[in-house]
């Protein structure tokens, strides 16, 4: 049966492959965008769009909800201003959306909202599940904000499903995008120590993973949208080296990425071996299990 689906973020780099894949399904779409119906339909299909929350105020209702929406978190350096501007990015749109949802003539049976593996702080190498207790810094309090106020949703009789993602593998966009160009020149490497963990996964598998929690009534809560396989960043950078074949042997000290980015040095010199322990045992399959696979169809080599 086709369902109603209402998306905040469906033109960003998850969003708009989950766009596609929803059509379909002969699923019908609401896009949440401030850019032009145009452009929002160039990106995403053939979807309904509407530029600020309040339009939806006293709708019928969706079948489903999915919030996708926040700027970008390693876009700018992280001065107090920027800080609060992530954070109203997330949060106050998330608010925002729940009581929106209040209006409604009937409450979506599911809000899958975004979240990210930030939420756990730096974990050095210890094995991170949806259990494991958060270091308070920056990071978590931003993602624990965010994911309350998506649970704010739960009085209205919905099921709330939270996505922790990773660092996310795919074409033409995401952090690879950005790391790419200093390998192709043979000029990459790692940052910092290397041993840092990096919790990464494919697309495709978000995508997958978003429509499981859409659909499986029985997912509930918090889970990591992560591979299986977590590398290092010394792993991970040496793999994208050998399937660009290209060398990866210098290194971005850690001195010099704290002068230069400040506090958001801590994205690319901290991590998490985060796994997906709620969503193996919960019974959904991972099509890239591992890196270098996963690269290469990110790449197209």
């Amino acid at each position: 049966m086709a369902q109603q689906i209402l998306i905040t973020g469906g033109t960003g780099f998850i969003g708009r492959d989950l766009c596609r894949a929803l059509l379909s399904r002969d699923s019908t779409l609401t896009i949440l965008s401030r850019q032009s119906p145009d452009a929002v339909r160039a990106v995403c299909g053939r979807v309904a769009v509407v530029n600020d929350l309040n339009e939806l105020k006293n709708h019928g209702g969706f079948d489903a909800v999915i919030n996708l929406a926040g700027e970008g978190i390693a876009e700018k350096r992280w001065t107090e201003a920027r800080k609060r501007a992530l954070t109203e990015s997330r949060t106050g749109t998330t608010g925002q959306l729940v009581n929106v949802m209040k209006t409604w003539g009937r409450a979506p049976s599911v809000l899958v909202s975004g979240s990210a593996v930030g939420y756990y702080g730096d974990q050095g190498d210890q094995t991170v599940t949806e259990s494991t207790s958060p270091v308070p810094e920056f990071t978590h309090q931003l993602c624990r904000d965010w994911e309350n106020a998506a649970l704010d949703a739960e009085p209205l009789g919905v099921r709330v499903c939270i996505s922790r993602t990773g660092l996310v593998v795919g074409r033409n966009g995401g952090f690879l995008q950005q790391m790419i160009p200093p390998f192709r020149f043979g000029l990459g490497g790692r940052l910092g120590s290397g041993r840092q963990y990096m919790p990464w996964v494919h697309r495709s598998d978000v995508v997958a993973a978003l429509l499981w929690m859409i659909n499986t009534e029985s997912a509930k809560g918090a889970y990591n949208m992560v591979s299986p396989a977590p590398v290092t960043n010394q792993e991970f950078t040496q793999t994208l080296a050998k399937v660009l074949h290209r060398p990866a042997f210098l290194p971005a000290p850690s001195m010099a990425l704290k002068l230069a980015l400040g506090e958001m040095a801590r994205l690319l010199l901290t991590g998490q071996r985060a796994v997906p322990a709620r969503l193996e045992e919960e019974g959904f399959r991972f099509q890239y299990r591992t890196l270098e696979p996963a690269l290469r169809e990110a790449l197209n080599y």
